[in-house]
């Protein structure tokens, strides 16, 4: 391209005008340039120039005979020359001044063999001339294929070389597009952009859309074959038939293709991004991937794929590291079983090792088990957690601290640091009558209750037993706690005594307000994702019903919400939106509106387009809560997916009133009423801006899941701090612990540091917060560091002290081994219910001074959906724990690099079973055991490399 302006410029120099000495000057030095090229030429490039124009000659000529060795020689000599990587090769570069002459012989040409080899040839050619005549190389390469008689194959686009491959790839692409915008309408694009071509008629790119997509798939093969992976996928996106590729792959390219695919799909708009994954997943089938391709059937959330890739295994082995897949990602069973229409010989029981892998049961004690082993069985108390000594605060000023909300933030530090490990000093193995319930006060006495759920979690055993004592106490509060703790307890771990449902289902219809709603999200909690149908018929009656209070109405829609999690069910989504409907506006503003709009967008996490109906019957309900339910809706269902459209709009919204308000403030200041309006306008203003709360916290979940998307957002986050309303900045540092939970980055952590300490107290407050989520379960020192600090500086604020507490609680969750990224499976596979129970958490905070610091602290516990261990445990095939060494480190991104690089750095080398961080990747040391899993994550079980102790016998 740099040559095409140099020969413009060298035009003006004849110019008459111009002096004549400057003139022979230049003519002098033009004609010494000629003859320095000439004489630069070697001999055998001058030799190869001359054999070429002289082919060239023979082309002119009128003896038809000499066409075709000339032809043939012609294109030898071309293929033979491309083996340079960095010049033009010789003979493109010697006949590019002679194309345009080779243009108009090629018209004249009769229709023949020759014709076509001729066509090809300058096919090749073309590249030279693309920036003046775009896809000259495409054009006659059809125009080759459509010459030749039906006996004679064309030339493999590859044996012209890599380059010729590439270039043909890229008109193809050009050429399609402009297609589909001139609705397929050949002739009528084309012709102008050739129009540059010194022939008396342009013509169009000749062929259909079927033969580019012929041509297309010869071009994939080209490239599936030479390592080009990447270029093979991105062609067939910009020819739209990306599903081609499966048949196109083998053994070797497979891997590659789809690890590329998978890291576009966050890229891609819908439908591409679902296209992709169902290629991928027919890829992974093909060669019999199996945990792979349940992988993608899980993001896809496809009842019918999930059931095919669970039964396609025959070895049950396989399908019990299935199952452990499926039960992370709390894939409900019922999915597993054949509906009885569609096979009536299916099993309708699984084995039972089979049945404890998907429920599972086993959870806590291999959980147990790996606490000894990593040395932190030992429960911590709360000083262990607090480290006061350690603060900064001058001594005998923090005598006025409130004692039961103290103990209030003691009982959640307690409760998350111990989580799952059953011997905390204050709840569990207190003494009868000595226990830490009875230290708090009124409702703190439930989250105190409660607060066993989740020191027992996941054993169901045991668990019962200890809860079962406070069932029968006298007060209320108490009762209402134990309840809660049945549905705690029983989170991610499905039974077959079904205890939550059994002790809990009575309760629903309780007169005792607390009773009711401790029972309601007890199941809510305990059935988060199982969409069990028989939860529906006990919790909807009490959405629908007027007479009861707007809380047990939207706490209903909450439970559903978590239990129908991404399951679109319509009866529930008729009801709430009825019950949205036909509620009077006094109802509709109570701050529990917000909970029943969360119910209703829960059922819709990750659907994507299915939510436009639910979208459009919300835009009818003439009430701000509308607004807040169809964004709520509408980031549920783009969660995760990067979608770069829906965040706009979502910033669109975060800014929206500013502008007016600054309008409105000019206009009144010139009337001089600027004050009195003010106040009257925040009265006006007050009750619907809880939408750009939600706004903010939708770029956030939108964004999450995607490195890149979530950088870019972080920046968006630093301008809404800046310049947004207080709604706006109270939310942002909210939506910073979503996008990165139990993840905690220094920029992430800086920022927060800096808004916790922001004069306003409600922004400090969530700041606190969200760096207890970003931290939670990483034991990290920096972050502990700083909430002493800040323990210290907020002595005075009760508010901000609780919260301090409450996120050091956090940090230390699980004695560093639990955490609550939504993300598992290499940070792949988003868990629907850890995204209700982190979204619900934080709903809660959009309001902190209603529910979280009122009595509704137990809102907190909703996060025990997102909480689950951070381990490795390898497994025999008889599911025993068998400590092999693994390397952990960073892992990194490896997609479409060449050869097989390492994919984690800094790696050190353990025993599992280890624990993994959220941005760590194990790998095995050795190649003795073969893994089943594609991921090593959570549980997987080894197999014997049958030949591994040849190669060291050999070594000997």
């Amino acid at each position: 391209m740099a040559e095409r302006p140099a020969a413009e410029i060298a035009v003006p120099s004849k110019d008459p005008k111009e002096k004549k000495k400057e003139e022979d000057k230049k003519l002098d030095t033009k004609a010494n340039g000629v003859k320095d090229e000439e004489e630069e030429l070697s001999e055998e490039d001058a030799q190869l120039k001359s054999e070429l124009e002289m082919l060239i000659e023979r082309l002119k000529e009128l003896n038809t005979d000499l066409y075709r060795p000339a032809l043939e020689t012609l294109r030898t000599l071309i293929r033979t020359s491309t083996s340079s990587m960095t010049s033009v090769p010789k003979p493109l570069k010697f006949l590019r001044p002679h194309y345009p002459g080779l243009q108009e012989l090629f018209e004249t040409w009769s229709t023949s063999e020759n014709k076509s080899l001729f066509a090809d040839i300058l096919s090749v050619l073309a590249m030279t001339y693309s920036d003046t005549e775009p896809r000259g190389t495409l054009r006659y390469r059809l125009l080759s294929a459509s010459l030749l008689p039906p006996t004679s194959e064309i030339s493999e686009p590859g044996s012209w070389g890599h380059e010729y491959v590439r270039h043909l790839a890229a008109e193809l692409g050009e050429e399609y597009t402009i297609r589909q915008e001139g609705e397929e309408a050949v002739p009528l694009p084309a012709p102008e952009a050739d129009s540059d071509a010194p022939k008396s008629k342009p013509a169009p790119v000749p062929g259909t859309i079927e033969d580019l997509h012929n041509l297309g798939l010869e071009c994939a093969t080209f490239f599936l074959g030479h390592n080009a992976e990447p270029d093979a996928v991105d062609l067939f996106v910009e020819l739209e038939i990306v599903d081609r590729i499966a048949s196109l792959v083998d053994a070797n390219t497979f891997g590659r293709v789809c690890a590329y695919m998978d890291r576009c799909v966050t890229l891609l708009p819908p439908p591409d991004d679902v296209t992709f994954l169902r290629t991928i997943h027919k890829i992974y089938l093909q060669f019999s991937k199996f945990p792979e391709a349940l992988g993608v059937a899980i993001r896809l959330n496809d009842a019918a794929l999930i059931r095919q890739d669970f039964n396609a295994s025959g070895n049950p082995v396989m399908k019990k590291q299935l199952a452990f897949l499926l039960a992370r990602a709390q894939i409900p069973i019922e999915w597993l079983k054949a509906s009885a229409s569609e096979d009536a010989d299916a099993e309708d029981e699984f084995p039972e090792d089979i049945l404890e892998c998907l429920s599972n049961t086993q959870l806590s004690r291999h959980f147990k088990e790996f606490g000894k082993e990593v040395g932190v069985a030992d429960p911590k108390s709360l000083e262990d957690v607090y480290k006061s000594h350690l603060e900064t605060t001058r001594s005998g000023l923090s005598a006025n601290v409130d004692s039961a909300r103290a103990n209030l933030a003691g009982t959640f530090v307690n409760a998350f640091v111990n989580a799952g490990f059953g011997n905390d000093k204050l709840m569990v193995e207190a003494e009868e009558g000595n226990s830490w319930v009875y230290k708090n006060k009124d409702h703190g006495m439930m989250s105190a209750a409660a607060s066993l759920g989740l020191g027992l979690l996941w054993d169901t055993d045991v668990g019962l037993s200890h809860i079962d004592r406070y069932t029968y106490s006298p007060e209320e509060w108490i009762k209402a706690g134990a309840f809660f703790a049945t549905g705690l307890l029983n989170a991610g771990v499905r039974t077959e005594a079904d205890a939550a449902l059994a002790l809990l289902a009575e309760h629903v219809e309780n007169q005792s307000v607390p009773l009711k709603t401790a029972a309601i999200m007890g199941l809510g909690v305990a059935y988060a994702g199982s969409h069990r149908e028989d939860l529906l018929t006990l919790l909807l009656p009490a959405v629908a019903d007027d007479g009861v209070s707007m809380e047990i109405a939207a706490l209903s829609a909450l439970a559903l919400g978590f239990v129908f999690v991404g399951s679109g069910n319509g009866e529930i989504t008729s009801t709430i939106l009825q019950t949205l409907m036909e509620r009077d506006d006094k109802a509709l503003d109570e701050k529990w509106g917000r909970f029943m709009a969360l119910g209703l967008a829960l059922l819709y996490v990750g659907l994507q387009d299915a939510s436009d109906a639910t979208l459009e019957t919300l835009k009818a309900i003439q009430h701000p809560i509308s607004r807040q339910a169809q964004i709520l809706v509408e980031v549920c269902s783009f969660v995760a997916t990067g979608n770069v459209l829906r965040v706009q709009r979502l910033l669109h919204l975060c800014g929206e009133h500013l502008d007016a308000l600054k309008e409105k403030e000019q206009a009144e200041s010139a009337e001089g009423k600027k004050d009195e309006n003010k106040d009257e306008k925040k009265e006006d203003k007050k009750p619907d801006d809880t939408f750009q709360s939600f706004a903010v916290l939708g770029i956030a979940m939108i964004a999450m899941g995607e490195d890149i998307g979530a950088e870019m957002s972080m920046r968006q986050f630093n301008h809404l701090m800046h310049y947004g309303d207080p709604i706006i900045r109270k939310s942002v540092p909210l939506a910073l612990g979503l996008i990165s939970a139990s993840n905690p980055q220094l920029p992430i952590l800086d920022t927060l540091s800096k808004y916790s300490h922001d004069h306003d107290l409600a922004v400090a407050l969530n700041a606190i917060f969200a760096m207890g989520l970003v931290g939670a379960g990483t034991n990290n020192a920096r972050l502990a560091q700083m909430l002493r600090q800040l323990a210290g500086y907020y002595y005075k604020e009760p508010d901000c002290l609780f919260m301090v507490r409450i996120a050091q609680g956090l940090v230390h969750m699980g004695k560093g081994t639990i955490g609550i990224n939504p993300f598992f499976s290499d940070r792949n596979i988003m868990s629907r219910p850890a995204i209700a129970g982190l979204l619900a958490t934080i709903m809660a905070f959009t309001d902190a001074k209603a529910f979280v610091l009122d009595k509704y602290h137990w809102m907190l516990y909703f996060l025990v959906t997102a909480m689950y261990p951070r381990f490795l445990i390898t497994l025999d095939e008889d599911l025993e724990s068998k400590p092999v060494t693994v390397r952990v480190g960073q892992a990194v991104d490896v997609v479409g690099q060449a050869g097989k690089p390492r994919t984690i750095s800094g790696f050190q080398t353990h025993q599992t079973p280890v624990r993994l961080g959220t941005t760590e990747r194990a790998e095995l040391a050795t190649e003795e055991f073969i893994p089943y899993a594609h991921v090593l994550e959570g549980f997987v079980i080894l197999q014997k490399n049958p030949g591994w102790e040849k190669e060291d016998t050999m070594q000997m």
